[in-house]
């Protein structure tokens, strides 16, 4: 679980987060969307304890500020820079999730997580490659096998389906979604993709301008007049569409030509 109570930020005169408050439920996706600048992957910067902050924030219990080790066997993170400088396969990128277990039990298991991982992300295949010759898309779905590979009980997704094609976007999100459902692990992930958020997610938390502008379930939150006024856009929410997981809303922007 990831409770955060009050949260703000500063960087020198400038606020980008402005007591902020919201729970992420083990066993749930919850979704942090909003426009740009909104305030987002600083948010989620702030829970992974790479951002200094005010207010309180625990992630599966412990501070953002525990122990480097501790945390890194609680939480796991993927951001959204997933571009590379070195030269290492990708099974030794997916391998460095299991760094926090070093010198436990579950050592043991390295390879057993770095195999399931390799596969679920879909990547198995490109396990023998040099990470710095993989496109975009690819590189983002062996940062996303790092993280199934370290096995927390807290994960952390900033804009994990940007540099996806449709296919892998749906697929990485399944994985999220049974994550979340089978294994009860707590996920927080910034969305883009409103009617991706409407499938996957459980609670969405909205941003808008650095504060708290909605929270709830999605059908409490995906509404014309919440989503127009965060957005500063007209957006429709026309009733509710057939998805393999559920029934969710579509989200429609409006567009101004005609």
């Amino acid at each position: 679980m990831i409770n955060v109570k009050d949260l703000t930020v500063r960087v020198g005169e400038h606020t980008l987060v402005d007591q902020v408050s919201f729970t992420a439920q083990a066993g749930e996706v919850t979704g942090l969307i909003g426009p740009n600048g909104a305030g987002k992957s600083t948010v989620l910067a702030a829970v992974a304890g790479d951002f200094d902050y005010s207010g309180e924030i625990t992630v599966g219990g412990l501070s953002p500020k525990a122990p480097a080790r501790e945390l890194a066997r609680t939480r796991a993170v993927m951001l959204q820079d997933v571009s590379v400088s070195f030269e290492f396969l990708v099974r030794d990128v997916v391998a460095m999730g299991r760094r926090p277990w070093e010198g436990t039990d579950y050592a043991d298991l390295d390879d057993d997580f770095i195999d399931a991982a390799l596969d679920t992300a879909g990547v198995a295949h490109l396990a023998g490659r040099d990470i710095s010759t993989l496109s975009g898309g690819e590189r983002a779905r062996a940062a996303f096998a790092r993280v199934l590979a370290q096995n927390t009980p807290v994960i952390l997704l900033d804009e994990p389906t940007a540099a996806l094609d449709i296919r892998h976007q749906e697929q990485l999100l399944g994985s999220v979604k049974a994550l979340a459902r089978e294994a009860g692990v707590a996920v927080l992930v910034v969305l883009h993709d409103l009617n991706a958020a409407a499938a996957y997610c459980d609670h969405l938390v909205c941003l808008a301008c650095g504060g708290l502008a909605a929270q709830g379930r999605v059908d409490e939150v995906f509404t014309s007049p919440t989503l127009s006024q965060v957005y500063g856009w007209p957006i429709s929410v026309e009733g509710l569409r057939v998805h393999p997981q559920r029934a969710t809303p579509t989200i429609n922007p409006l567009f101004s030509h005609k």
